[in-house]
């Protein structure tokens, strides 16, 4: 059993909506304060004034740039244009058809996590990592991602972003298709933004049960021990994460793990302590060159930490391939995949 212990979450952090399903693992709510007023905007005590204010008119000035690269002569957006080009090529080498049959083949990546100041309790347990769901691209890769996790057998589960296709437009289609999706999870969900969502799909994430983490950490508790989960803000576009307010509740040396949507901010991370780093953000490039070789990084980071398992000093971290696919459903040389994180005791490995 998994708890989260009410009293020793980070402070500022509203109460959140029972997760669904959880026969395996049960997530403690805080009460509320019946004489504290809640601030007129919720999100404020998550992410703060300042940067909310900030993630909310960089989400505006990216939709006017957006609006200013339309390609007049055809009167399509750019990322639209992107897609159509792309896949009309696609249809032209007759790749296409392949391409998406790659895309719905989601692979399960399994991988151990060595962990020296692991307590005991925390022992075998398993992290289903999914990321990079873009959920309203393509409906046949929505449910080839459900056919692939439901029989799977995990603790918890952590989302690293990017749960629509597009960084601007409606939202709705996207939270339609991660509510089926949420479905077939149990157990506790936590999870982060990334650079194709906006602020204002955190109450409707939440309203499924999933604990969303804007620059905060909560600690998990079996049998009265605790490992710490802190979560930051999108890195990459909107770079309203501040991993000092997300480790701010971690007591020091206590093992935590750190989502974020993309690996760039890694050597902060471990520098703050955090034993291991989940993220996505790259696809691994999704359309490769054969061995795997990414056309396209979409990252500042590191190749090292663009892509599977990587180090850093003490903190180890991973970064998903992604479970959907961007601009076009195809995928080729990077397979998609879910990932599920086993944690063991053991002696600490050496550094980066």
């Amino acid at each position: 059993m998994i708890t989260e212990p009410p009293a020793a979450a980070t402070a500022g952090t509203p109460n959140d909506p029972a997760p669904q399903g959880g026969a395996r693992a049960a997530l403690g709510q805080p009460l509320a304060d019946p004489a504290a007023e809640p601030p007129a905007d919720p999100l404020t005590a998550r992410l703060g004034t300042t940067l909310l204010r900030m993630r909310r008119g960089m989400e505006l000035d990216h939709q006017k740039i957006i609006g200013e690269r339309r390609y007049r002569l055809l009167g399509i957006e750019r990322y639209h244009l992107t897609h159509l080009v792309m896949e009309l090529s696609l249809r032209a080498s007759g790749l296409y058809a392949r391409g998406r049959r790659n895309a719905r083949a989601v692979q399960l990546v399994e991988q151990e996590v060595i962990i020296a100041t692991l307590p005991p309790a925390f022992e075998g347990l398993r992290l289903l990592h999914l990321s990079d769901l873009h959920l309203d691209l393509d409906a046949a890769i929505v449910a080839a991602i459900i056919a692939r996790v439901r029989p799977l057998d995990y603790d918890l589960c952590v989302l690293t972003g990017d749960y629509r296709a597009w960084t601007i437009g409606p939202s709705e289609p996207a939270l339609a298709a991660l509510a089926e999706l949420r479905a077939h999870l149990y157990g506790p969900v936590y999870a982060t933004l990334g650079n194709h969502d906006c602020i204002d799909m955190v109450p409707g994430i939440e309203a499924l049960g999933i604990r969303m983490l804007m620059n905060e950490s909560l600690p998990l508790e079996r049998h009265g021990q605790r490992l710490f989960l802190a979560g930051i803000d999108d890195p990459n576009r909107y770079r309203t994460h501040n991993l000092e307010a997300a480790a701010a509740a971690i007591p020091p040396g206590a093992p935590a793990i750190l989502l974020a949507h993309a690996a760039e901010p890694f050597r902060a991370a471990a520098s703050l302590g955090f034993e291991l780093m989940l993220c996505g953000h790259t696809h691994g490039g999704q359309i490769c060159l054969p061995g795997g070789l990414a056309l396209i990084a979409h990252s500042k980071a590191p190749r090292f930490v663009r892509r599977g398992a990587w180090r850093w000093r003490q903190m180890q971290g991973y970064t998903s391939a992604g479970a959907g696919s961007s601009i076009v459903p195809a995928r080729f040389n990077c397979p998609p995949e879910v990932t599920i994180h086993t944690l063991r005791r053991g002696a600490a490995q050496p550094g980066a």
